[in-house]
């Protein structure tokens, strides 16, 4: 019997006939702005007997290979006695530009449904149209080809063999993880305390098509816990990728080690990383122009090669492994491991390659989503994140600017941008110069931005390079997507300053588009080491009450750490006083105890005065500090004075919430203990205080869920720093009168509670 291979007429066509070069910076969006609207205006004009978004499905056999085709063509025409297969593009172009040779993958799609529906009706000849639409003036232009059903089949032919070489080695490759995947054992002697229990949730979640939220204390082995039930299940097709993210290069790193202890043990199972794209550019300057880079230049047409190579000798695809292969065959690494992420088992990545609708996979169709396992590593930080993601934010001085670059140059984008610039000079001389939140979107100034990326789309895909253009034209183009989400979740932040104005469209709330984007995969795991409160989190994450839920204990023993409060108030009106008893409790500490310290400070300001007032007395011990925006080999360097441990003792000043209070590993005597000063919270302002507004009129306790919540969240991370392994022995001491009310004692994690108070 034949093996079986799923494959979208989208994916097929565009792996066979895609070519040339990777574009300079800019990709025709159209279809994401107005090109829906463009094939709708067209569907509409169909006659009675037309149809629009018709699915069609067809069986292909090639060389004892079943190819299971699916899509949907936007037209199928049934008048005049004969059928036509309309498929519809729209353009930025103009269409004096397009001739019938401009696009081959439009005419393959096109004959792939015209196959498809001649298979289904058992008819002999069929017409295919290309339509394509430009974009600004709703102008048209059709092809049309007539093509008998001998002509198709053998199109089909040459189709799926230049695709079979792709499809028998992941068939081989496929049948190769199975098989590893049941002989593959647990990669370790023995379960850690707690680690089995966590491992069966993972695994019964995936096998229930659930989402798990997983507070699993540092030690617990998170990521061996989650990759390989999820494996596992994989072997036994209860999924068929997975999905790893995470917002830390350490914790993807975990992953490709996890990943690698694995396939030392047997396993062969292919994973890609992917690596933000400045990392690993292999240009001096990180430059997508085809004039500019080799590894641009001609792309597509190498693309097909290199991946087969790579998939037919490597499984952990990490960063290195990817730059060879790309040098090898001259493609751009970071296109290379995106295009290696569609075909990959698993791929290992930032959340906003699911979440954020600016880079998220578009080529992943919900077939396959339905399949995939997400793995949310350090799941704690989406929530900030995804606000991010579901933000935007424009200035007014942008479009100023390009209105007068643009005067008498280009009309289109003169013209509209000139029109935003007076709807934001509205805004000013309603609100003045100064920062309002209001619960309404600009929609005067949305539909305005909405003629501003016709008119800049269409100079760009003519080739204008103009950077100014470029950049607002995105900056447009997100605020015109997140104005698509805005509901009451959502406010708009007016901040006016001399001559300028910024309108900044924020998510309070991202919980539902969370729940949105996540249901549409097969089950979610939400784990980490300080999901804590977890109610808190399974709201803000988009959950339910009908969500599966587990505690995980410490697998270290409460006498591997001493835990202090020193009851303090590090209130801003108190600060000065505390000076003095800080630096006191500091020098007590390191004297008592020598070792290397990390001391978190809630910011700045703060961290300044207790450094400034501890020179004074000039100290015994050696003192590093972090300062703001440090690059990475400062921040290697910083972390490089504690591998040495010697006779004189480290102190390391640092921002609680920052580079060093997470995603950071000093086992052993690298780290002898941690200072917190204060509990967490996020500076009082306008923002903050908006999100405490928008969850006190939902019912919830406003105050806790803007700035307490998240302050803890920064506290209990700190903290997590101390203890790393079985053998480490640590301290932690936390500074504030705070930590001894109710509310705060029991949001301290168990092992923390066996405290004592300094006098």
């Amino acid at each position: 019997m034949p093996q079986s291979v799923s494959i979208s007429v989208r994916f097929l066509v565009e792996y066979v006939f895609r070519s040339g070069s990777i574009q300079s910076g800019f990709k025709t969006t159209s279809s994401l702005t107005e090109g829906t609207k463009a094939h709708q205006t067209i569907q509409k004009t169909y006659g009675e007997a037309d149809a629009a978004e018709v699915f069609l499905q067809t069986e292909y056999e090639f060389e004892n290979i079943r190819y299971m085709l699916e899509g949907r063509c936007d037209g199928l025409l049934l008048g005049d006695g004969s059928v036509t297969i309309d498929e519809i593009k729209s353009t930025a172009r103009q269409l004096d530009d397009i001739t019938s040779e401009s696009y081959p993958v439009h005419w393959a799609q096109a004959k792939c449904y015209a196959y498809m529906y001649l298979m289904k009706e058992a008819m002999q000849q069929i017409q295919v149209q290309l339509t394509y639409v430009q974009i600004e003036s709703g102008e048209q232009k059709r092809f049309q080809e007539t093509y008998t059903l001998e002509e198709l089949k053998s199109f089909m032919h040459e189709l799926v063999k230049s695709y079979a070489p792709y499809a028998e080695l992941r068939l081989q490759n496929k049948e190769k993880r199975n098989g590893s995947i049941r002989k593959l054992s647990f990669p370790f002697e023995k379960y850690r305390e707690g680690q089995r229990k966590f491992a069966a949730a993972v695994y019964q979640t995936i096998l229930d098509k659930k989402t798990l939220f997983a507070n699993a204390p540092t030690g617990t082995g998170k990521t061996i816990s989650t990759l390989f039930p999820a494996i596992k299940a994989i072997g036994e097709e209860k999924a068929d990728k997975i999905f790893y993210l995470t917002a830390k290069t350490l914790n993807r790193k975990n992953a490709e080690e996890a990943l690698q202890l694995m396939k030392e043990r047997g396993l062969f199972f292919q994973s890609v990383t992917i690596t933000a794209k400045d990392k690993v550019c292999l240009k001096e300057e990180t430059r997508c122009d085809a004039a500019y880079c080799e590894f641009a230049d001609g792309y597509y047409d190498r693309i097909n090669g290199a991946v087969l190579d790579i998939l037919k000798h490597e499984t952990v695809m990490d960063r290195d492994v990817i730059a060879d292969y790309a040098q090898k065959h001259k493609v751009c690494p970071f296109e290379f491991s995106v295009d290696l992420a569609y075909t990959a088992d698993s791929v290992v990545c930032d959340y906003n390659y699911v979440f954020d609708p600016r880079v998220s996979f578009k080529r992943l169709f919900e077939e396959q989503k339905k399949r995939t396992v997400l793995l949310m590593d350090e799941a704690h930080n989406l929530v900030d994140r995804a606000r991010g993601m579901y933000s935007a934010e424009i200035l007014k001085s942008s479009f100023l600017q390009l209105s007068r670059d643009f005067k008498g140059k280009h009309d289109g984008v003169w013209r509209t941008a000139k029109a935003i610039n007076e709807e934001l000079l509205k805004l000013k001389k309603v609100y003045g110069e100064k920062e309002i939140a209001v619960p309404e979107m600009p929609e005067e100034c949305i539909d305005k931005m909405e003629a501003f990326l016709v008119q800049a789309e269409q100079l760009l895909a003519s080739g204008e390079k103009d950077e100014r253009l470029l950049e607002t034209y995105f900056s447009a183009l997100q605020m015109v997507k997140i104005a698509s989400y805005y509901d009451e979740r959502f406010v708009t932040f007016i901040n006016t300053f001399k001559s300028e104005v910024q309108i900044r469209l924020y998510c309070m709330d991202p919980s539902q588009l969370l729940f949105q984007t996540s249901k549409k995969y097969a089950s979610r795991i939400f784990f980490s080491a300080t999901l804590s409160p977890l109610s808190y989190f399974r709201e803000m994450l988009g959950g339910g009450e009908e969500d599966y839920v587990i505690r995980m204990p410490s697998p270290y023993e409460k006498e591997q750490l001493d835990v202090f409060i020193q009851p303090l108030s590090t209130r801003f009106r108190d600060r000065d006083k505390s000076l003095e008893p800080i630096v006191t409790m500091i020098g007590d500490l390191v004297h008592k105890r020598p070792g290397n310290y990390l001391i978190f400070f809630p910011s700045y300001r703060y961290m300044s005065d207790v450094y400034e007032r501890l020179q004074e007395d000039g100290p015994p011990f050696r003192l590093i500090v972090q300062h703001p925006a440090m690059a990475e080999e400062e921040r290697e360097e910083f972390l490089a004075h504690f591998e040495r441990v010697g006779d004189t003792s480290l102190v390391g000043f640092a921002v609680m919430g920052g580079i060093f209070s997470e995603g950071i590993d000093l086992k052993g005597d690298r780290l002898t203990g941690a200072v917190i000063i204060g509990v967490g919270l996020p500076q009082v302002g306008l923002e903050r205080d908006t999100i405490k507004a928008y969850f006190q009129s939902t019912g919830k306790n406003g105050y806790d869920f803007s700035y307490v919540y998240p302050g803890m969240n920064k506290v209990l991370q700190a903290g997590g720093r101390v203890i790393r392994s079985e053998k480490d022995r640590g301290t932690l001491v936390l500074v504030d009168d705070r930590f001894l009310t109710r509310k705060y004692v029991e949001m301290l994690p168990e092992e923390w509670l066996d405290f004592i108070v300094l006098k």
